[in-house]
């Protein structure tokens, strides 16, 4: 019952914006200006609400930071090691390199919201806080090292801080956890209007995942779709699980971490890739097989709880 009632909410809304997609209630238009609302307005207020409404917000949370942390470079090393024996492209590579560690945060917030009420959200807010930055950073390095083109060290960095500091999660937790230990506490008449606009947040969220998700490419990029997906889904949580136990997790933390490694993989991958010469392509299919493949790794980690 526990992976009933924490998991089909959020695939019955994600299936649900797919419905809406090929019915036409919904389009590309539609789901360009929700994604856009929920990336930049409603999502980052959600996280600064939720985090800042916490009383030191980010105390406790140093166990599950300094696993993820561990966790993903380890991943991001693994990935950078199956780039080269399963001869992934220079085209795909960026992509498949995100695939195996980028995680669809909007997801994340949903199932750990279902399963962990409002303390379990604030603990993901603030890990987020820290993961988000150091991913961006792999990201983008990988992307520029296998784009084909000579770009100087200034416009490395410059692409690199353009990613972090324009980043609205980024800024949300961060402000978060700033109003946490300087404040504490909303005055009532703004604690309604973030608890307003978070009712929007993650529904919206996840009916445009549903309605951006295709299968069009799945067919030709199914064997590194899949490969990435393993190391995203099985690898990292099993890495994961390793350092949650090395830095003696509490049990707040270690079961946000878990599901945190079984996450999806992240939209924002085709976004990165689109903009520094990668596939798109093998971005969207593996996108698409992550999500489905998730529901597995997400019911694995409930089961530890």
């Amino acid at each position: 019952m526990m992976i009933l009632n924490n998991l089909f909410p959020v695939f019955a809304l994600i299936g649900l914006g797919a419905l809406l997609k090929h019915i036409h209630l919904t389009g590309e238009s539609f789901l360009n200006s929700s994604d856009r609302l929920v990336y930049f307005i409603f999502f980052p207020a959600m996280l600064f609400w939720k985090i800042g409404s916490t009383p030191s917000a980010d105390n406790g949370a140093t166990d599950l930071i300094a696993a993820a942390i561990c966790a993903v470079g380890s991943v991001y090393l693994i990935s950078a090691i199956c780039l080269k024996l399963f001869k992934v492209s220079n085209f795909v590579a960026g992509s498949f390199s995100q695939s195996c560690y980028r995680f669809n945060t909007y997801v994340g917030m949903a199932v750990i919201l279902n399963a962990m009420g409002e303390t379990g959200v604030s603990r993901f807010g603030i890990l987020i806080g820290f993961i988000i930055p150091i991913i961006n950073v792999l990201a983008v390095s990988t992307l520029i090292w296998y784009a084909g083109q000579t770009i100087d060290f200034r416009k490395r960095l410059r692409i690199t801080l353009r990613a972090l500091i324009s980043n609205p999660l980024i800024i949300g937790c961060l402000a978060g956890m700033a109003y946490s230990r300087t404040v504490g506490e909303f005055p009532v008449f703004l604690d309604n209007t973030f608890r307003l606009a978070a009712m929007i947040a993650l529904p919206l969220a996840l009916l445009s995942i549903g309605g951006t998700l295709t299968l069009r490419n799945l067919k030709t990029h199914l064997g590194q779709a899949f490969l990435g997906s393993t190391v995203k889904l099985l690898v990292l949580p099993i890495v994961g699980w390793f350092f949650l136990k090395a830095f003696d997790a509490s049990p707040l933390s270690f079961q946000v971490g878990m599901l945190f490694f079984t996450l999806p993989a992240s939209p924002a991958i085709i976004v990165l890739s689109s903009q520094l010469n990668s596939d798109t392509e093998f971005a969207s299919a593996a996108i698409v097989l992550s999500t489905l493949m998730s529901f597995f790794s997400m019911s694995a980690a409930l089961l530890t709880f």
